[in-house]
């Protein structure tokens, strides 16, 4: 589900991937927000925030909301900086980096984070947004924009606009599309809720401890990805010499 792209990758691909990010996701938003009081998967409240503060001429308090969007910015850019840059070395590799980064940074934030509420609360924020930057331009990268999974503003309005193309358009090939594109739109809603219940439930207990939860099931992602792909190689070789 991180290896193929273009024309190898199919909807079983993308409705895995859907399923894995957007329950990370999920988990990070609520864990981060009952943390920090901070959305840390998406800028949009941020902005708003940001401009109440210059208006207000609280400049410090309106730099830490540019530094919020700016984090998960650099996050975007260095993922997809990291895959053009890894491409041209070996392209095995070019999602596994920034998926291994998002890994490091969750388990950081989940262990140091008793430390780091008390001391360094922006931290958090900062972490968590640039590891959401990191995994919307990652996914939205291997998926060819049909997947992003940090926030749901986007979702519901390609969901409001497919549900209303189900109406009009009828030929079987676009039925076919627009259901397949239902299909992981809704996975990407239901899994995120899922995430969000989850680490809702488990924070009352844990605190940010719930971010190794996240992280680990990333690594196990990444290790089935990789013993699946070895797999089909080796299948692949076994076939061709015979």
């Amino acid at each position: 589900m991180f290896r193929h792209q273009g024309k190898t990758r199919t909807l079983s691909h993308n409705k895995k991937i859907a399923s894995l990010l957007s329950f990370v996701a999920g988990m990070v938003n609520v864990a981060g927000f009952l943390a920090v009081q901070r959305l840390t998967t998406n800028v949009t409240g941020h902005f708003a925030f940001f401009v109440d503060e210059v208006f207000k001429m609280n400049f410090g308090e309106s730099l830490i909301y540019f530094l919020y969007f700016l984090f998960f910015f650099l996050g975007s850019f260095i993922s997809s900086f990291l895959i053009e840059f890894i491409r041209r070395k070996n392209e095995q590799y070019i999602y596994i980096i920034p998926a291994l980064i998002e890994i490091l940074i969750l388990l950081t934030v989940g262990l140091g984070g008793t430390y780091l509420i008390l001391h360094f609360p922006n931290i958090i924020a900062f972490s968590l947004l640039f590891a959401m930057g990191l995994q919307n331009a990652l996914v939205t990268r291997i998926s060819d924009a049909l997947v992003r999974t940090t926030h749901l503003t986007g979702l519901f309005t390609d969901l409001g606009i497919e549900l209303s193309q189900l109406i009009f358009y009828k030929e079987e090939k676009q039925q076919k599309k627009l259901k397949s594109s239902i299909n992981v739109h809704l996975r990407i809603i239901l899994f995120f809720f899922l995430g969000g219940v989850f680490a809702g439930i488990l924070y009352a207990y844990f605190h940010l401890y719930v971010l190794v939860i996240p992280a680990t099931m990333l690594l196990i992602g990444l290790f089935y990805d990789s013993a699946k792909f070895k797999i089909l190689k080796w299948k692949r070789k076994m076939t061709w010499t015979k």
